[in-house]
């Protein structure tokens, strides 16, 4: 089991301290709750969607279970939603679910969706669902009631600032079960189509687009702020900066150390378990296995 805390990325881990330090915001997450709009978005879901098991689509159920484990977190329920649109999201507090659309199992290979439900299991090893949620609230232009009008636009702008940070949380969690490649493979998908055209797809070249994207932004400060305007409200980066990051983390020491990778480039793996280990073990923090 990798713990969150091994790979969350600080960009992350600093914009939620900075959400948590906004005067008002504790009162905008009790607001939300006492609305009910977990259990109407869980309703909404059980009804509509079809919810998969052991005996229900198991082929795709099946995906699930081991990335818990790895990540070190309970199964969330699981939902397939009829939608072409290529997508994925986890949602609730007290009763999380992930949910994945049939456009998104169409257009990615096996290796993918796996980077993709990791992902989203990353979410709540991270603990922000409850955020992302709220999020959702904000985007969903569902506030007939008023309660996010009684509060400041920058509250609103701080939580999708976070929610855009913490995916680089996620895209490492999606790595740490498939691998950094893999996740930048499903980015070209979901940026540029189906394998058949994306196969080719150089990715540092692409990488490096965040790179002319940053001296774009950096170019002043109206050019900086035009940028900053264009993605204010959105709730994911840039397809481009999180291939960078996610690369450019595939080689730190960091993921090395939690893959098992020795300075070689060759992984350790448990003799009983199976599990990459780090150089350092003496014991499988898998299985508790005594180690070479």
């Amino acid at each position: 089991m990798i713990k969150p805390n091994e790979y969350m990325h600080p960009e992350d881990a600093k914009a939620l301290r900075e959400l948590e330090s906004i005067p008002g915001f504790p009162t905008l997450v009790k607001k939300v709750l006492a609305l009910g709009l977990e259990k109407l978005q869980y309703g909404i879901n059980m009804a509509s969607a079809i919810r998969l098991s052991p005996t229900q689509l198991p082929e795709i159920y099946n995906r699930l279970p081991p990335i818990c484990e790895k990540l070190g977190i309970k199964e969330p329920e699981f939902y397939l939603s009829m939608d072409p649109y290529p997508n994925a999201w986890t949602f609730g507090d007290t009763k999380i679910f992930v949910t994945v659309t049939s456009g998104l199992l169409q257009l990615l290979n096996d290796e993918e969706i796996d980077a993709v439900i990791a992902h989203e299991c990353g979410h709540i090893a991270c603990r922000h669902v409850l955020y992302h949620s709220l999020a959702h609230y904000i985007l969903s232009g569902a506030d007939n009631l008023g309660v996010l009008g009684l509060l400041s636009i920058p509250i609103q702008l701080a939580i999708l600032y976070w929610e855009r940070k913490s995916e680089l949380s996620c895209d490492r969690a999606g790595s740490l079960v498939t691998s950094p490649e893999v996740v930048a493979s499903t980015m070209a998908r979901l940026s540029g189509g189906p394998i058949e055209i994306t196969e080719k797809i150089d990715l540092e070249e692409w990488a490096r687009q965040a790179d002319q994207y940053d001296a774009i932004r950096n170019d002043g400060i109206w050019n900086k702020t035009l940028q900053i305007y264009a993605i204010a409200q959105q709730n994911h980066p840039f397809a481009a900066v999180r291939v960078r990051e996610i690369l450019k983390w595939g080689k730190s020491e960091q993921y090395q150390r939690l893959m098992g990778i020795n300075p070689t480039g060759t992984a350790r793996h448990c003799p009983n378990c199976g599990n990459a280990v780090d150089p350092a073990w003496k014991f499988c923090h898998f299985c508790g296995n005594k180690l070479f």
